[in-house]
């Protein structure tokens, strides 16, 4: 007897070969016997998913809509067969972790490094993007934790920090006179300045702190990766905001020289982020075991 969530596989496996027939060789089935199914969904949800052609189909606006949840929840419950499967003593498996360049670079790295040598059978899957991208990889299944500068709020997401990080304002040679003594950011406001893209968590953090002072920004710069922020400050190019402890080797070897503000950007968090509705593998309460 075919069930409503082997109906949903089907639909989903349709819209992944985009095609009838290569579904039902995936799916091991026959082609009539898929048509029928999609046809049986579509009757029972009372919509057309598909528009169907002489060149192939296509997703109707019903039926992407429906795709979406589909996706979800399908990953979902392929991450909940995996887990299933995870041997006791964590000697195979795999930790899907989504986390930004930056943080992995300055911050994750040593904490891979011990979890690989622990657990040497465990695959380590990193999966980059922004705080938004991340929480997405999660609520779809394709990622078991992830790494998000803070704050984030979704309540999908049970949110731990496990960091303290501080937004500062960074120059070269050029601009060594504002380093001398603490100045107003309204100042630095006038600067040339240098931040990262508007989609950045961080970004949008000191954003939305200087706007709640009265300030808005308007950068010269806007940027994809806080080493380029470093280096566009070392060149001379403007003001940057990056985050101090990530910024720590350039500013001992004096590249680039912190500017002091009178009233400092409140300090903010790293978090690690997980599904509240699944529970974490072994393997991810593991890891975030080492965070701790």
């Amino acid at each position: 007897m075919i069930t409503k969530l082997d109906l949903y596989r089907m639909f989903h496996t349709v819209c992944k070969n985009e095609s009838f027939s290569k579904a039902a060789k995936s799916l091991y089935m026959t082609q009539p016997a898929i048509s029928q199914g999609i046809a049986q969904l579509e009757k029972e949800l009372e919509t057309t998913l598909f528009y169907r052609t002489p060149r192939g189909i296509t997703l109707t606006k019903e039926g992407q809509i429906l795709y979406d949840y589909v996706h979800s929840a399908i990953g979902i419950l392929e991450v909940g067969e995996e887990k299933l499967l995870e041997f006791q003593n964590l000697t195979t498996g795999e930790l899907r972790i989504g986390v930004g360049d930056t943080i992995s670079r300055y911050y994750l790295l040593p904490y891979l490094e011990a979890f690989y040598k622990r657990y040497p059978g465990i695959k380590l899957k990193i999966l980059n993007g922004t705080t938004l991208e991340i929480a997405n990889f999660i609520k779809s299944g394709e990622a078991d934790l992830g790494i998000c500068n803070l704050p984030i709020q979704d309540d999908h997401l049970q949110v731990e920090p496990c960091k303290d990080v501080h937004d500062i304002f960074v120059c070269g040679d050029k601009y060594a006179n504002l380093t001398k003594d603490k100045v107003e950011a309204k100042f630095v406001m006038k600067m040339p300045l240098i931040f990262l893209e508007k989609k950045a968590n961080s970004r949008q953090y000191v954003e939305q702190y200087l706007r709640e002072q009265g300030m808005h920004i308007s950068p010269e710069f806007e940027l994809g990766s806080h080493d380029l922020l470093l280096e566009f400050a070392k060149i001379n190019l403007g003001i940057a905001c990056v985050i101090k402890e990530f910024s720590m080797d350039y500013l001992e070897r004096g590249v680039v020289r912190e500017i002091e503000l009178i009233e400092p950007i409140p300090k903010r968090q790293i978090g690690i982020c997980s599904l509240k509705s699944v529970p974490m593998s072994r393997a991810a309460k593991r890891f975030v075991e080492l965070l701790r």
